[in-house]
């Protein structure tokens, strides 16, 4: 038995955590486990300072067969978690986030298509589609706005939709519609 002070620990670290580490990732062929599983082995080690075994004078076939129990632990502790999830119920499948940014993509395209159409509508027709078309202000309101009759802007309104509809059919090549 060895008796390990708090600064002893330090220095069976440094001598030892590399080998430690490479018997855990060689039980558990994962490369961050085996860091954990370090981490476990020398904190039971610091725990139990008061009687970690010599083998020959080393402390290290202790520490390997602590390290073998913690990896052992954590295989199981994995294959409960494997069990659980086949045994519970199956979420809905969420959307794949790829198809939310091509679509974000798409729609940033098409509105510069759109702004760079409304760009060549006069004024006058761009006020009234970007408030009753866009914004959902009735038409009175935005007579009342715009100073000018409703029936003034459901004309424009009218017009812009039809230019809009024009230069944004000769703006799309004709495979792509």
């Amino acid at each position: 038995m060895l008796t390990v002070t708090d600064e002893d620990i330090g220095t069976l670290f440094d001598r030892h955590a590399r080998a430690v580490y490479n018997h855990a990732f060689r039980l558990t062929g994962s490369w961050s486990l085996a860091e954990e599983i370090v981490q476990a082995t020398f904190l039971t080690a610091w725990q139990r300072r008061a009687g970690i075994r010599l083998v020959d004078g080393s402390p290290l076939p202790w520490l390997l067969v602590t390290a073998g129990n913690h990896a052992r632990t954590e295989q199981r502790t994995l294959a409960r978690w494997r069990r659980r999830l086949l045994h519970s119920p199956v979420a809905d499948v969420e959307a794949d986030p790829a198809d939310d940014v091509a679509g974000r993509l798409d729609d940033e395209r098409r509105m510069r298509d759109l702004l760079d159409a409304m760009r060549k509508l006069p004024r006058a027709e761009r006020e009234a589609v970007a408030l009753c078309l866009w914004s959902g202000v009735g038409y009175p309101e935005a007579a009342a706005v715009l100073g000018v009759s409703e029936t003034a802007v459901r004309s424009r309104v009218s017009r812009a939709r039809s230019r809009l509809s024009r230069l944004l059919a000769t703006a799309v090549p004709e495979g792509i519609r």
